[in-house]
């Protein structure tokens, strides 16, 4: 069967979710991905990918995010997803031309729209769908905030055919054919977890989904006032500045140093707070001010298993009130530990299975090279 697999550019924790289930998939269909941004530059050396248009945050001199910009710098890509301008007419068309039967979206609105227009089944899998296609878990001062996202995520996205959520922790969902399951957690992690966990160190490892703007003089001199080592992913830095190692992005290397670290400080994402867990860390979630993310931080203390602090007022005195309760969180870990990948896969299976009623090919061999779509040259 021909798929389209759209992730959500923004950031990497997409991405890093679709990296656990597209070989999967590829090996018993014909899948295409359609991207943007910093997941382009993921996935576009290991899987057949076409550049797609974005939406996503614009940020202040503070590391804050800009609404005056965000607002200004997405208005001609939103008119474009909901007037049908030229980049749902490009998706349109390489459905068309590559015989698209059915389309997976993670959080990408194009492929929703475009597979709308085109009347092809869709499947929507990711996390932040747990805010529109589940029963209401916000906190009191974030409720009306959660409500007006999860109407603004419907209005985008539109109604999937079925739903598949990942999640590190648990929701009621609304309709039956909605589905949660646990983390993805990638391969560069069984592998590290099935070569054996490793004693902790005495490090930190500090990451930050757009660090570019995040990574703040306020947050490094919270790290430099640290008694420890830090690890820091995400920003454009690289090698040592005291007690700080600032490292370039790689899969393998970021799992080694996870496994390993005492504690984890870092945005909120869905993604590395289930991987976190499932090596047993301590988490200190600095989110963005995105609705999400503010709900992750906040079933992260629900849950037992970390902190929430503020990116913009970070202290060496809150980093220290959270180690000082790590044994507290450690203890909680266990009992949250998931891994969904599997789940995940047969549902995505049985999905594709109830929406078009055709044999999957079998020992289909994954296809690994790039592929540059006209819309591209």
């Amino acid at each position: 069967m021909r798929i389209a697999y759209g992730v959500m550019g923004y950031g990497r924790g997409h991405a890093m979710r679709s990296l656990s289930v597209l070989p999967q998939l590829m090996q018993e269909h014909e899948v295409t991905v359609f991207t943007a941004g910093d997941a382009y530059d993921v996935l576009a050396p290991l899987f057949p990918t076409v550049r797609i248009p974005m939406i996503g945050y614009r940020y202040n001199e503070r590391g804050q995010h800009s609404l005056p910009r965000t607002v200004g710098e997405n208005a001609g890509p939103l008119a474009d997803l909901l007037l049908g301008g030229p980049g749902i007419e490009q998706v349109q068309r390489e459905f068309r031309d590559r015989g698209i039967q059915l389309v997976i979206s993670d959080s990408e609105a194009w492929c929703h729209r475009a597979a709308e227009k085109l009347k092809l089944p869709r499947i929507s899998f990711d996390h932040v769908g747990i805010i529109a296609w589940c029963k209401p878990h916000f906190p009191a001062d974030l409720w009306l905030t959660g409500m007006r996202d999860a109407i603004g995520y419907r209005a985008l996205m539109g109604q999937p055919d079925r739903t598949l959520i990942s999640s590190f922790y648990p929701a009621e969902p609304r309709h039956p054919g909605t589905r949660i399951v646990g983390p993805m957690l990638r391969d560069e992690v069984l592998r590290a977890s099935a070569a054996g966990r490793p004693a902790s160190k005495d490090y930190l490892l500090a990451y930050f989904n757009k660090g570019e703007h995040q990574y703040r003089p306020q947050v490094e001199r919270a790290l430099q006032l640290l008694d420890h080592p830090v690890v820091v992913y995400g920003t454009p830095r690289r090698g040592r500045q005291g007690n700080i190692e600032y490292r370039a992005p790689s899969n393998e290397w970021f799992i080694n140093d996870l496994a390993q670290c005492r504690a984890v400080i870092s945005t909120a994402g869905n993604q590395l707070i289930g991987e976190a867990i499932h090596f047993g860390k301590p988490i200190l979630a600095l989110p963005e001010q995105a609705f999400e993310q503010r709900l992750n931080a906040c079933m992260i203390e629900r849950m037992g298993v970390g902190m929430r602090g503020d990116i913009a007022t970070l202290t060496p005195s809150d980093i220290d009130r959270f180690l000082g309760n790590e044994a507290w969180y450690r203890s909680h870990m266990h009992e949250h530990a998931r891994d969904g990948r599997k789940d995940a896969i047969e549902t995505l299976h049985r999905y594709i299975g109830e929406l078009v009623r055709q044999p999957r090919r079998s020992k289909a061999k994954p296809r690994t090279g790039r592929r540059v779509s006209r819309a591209q040259a």
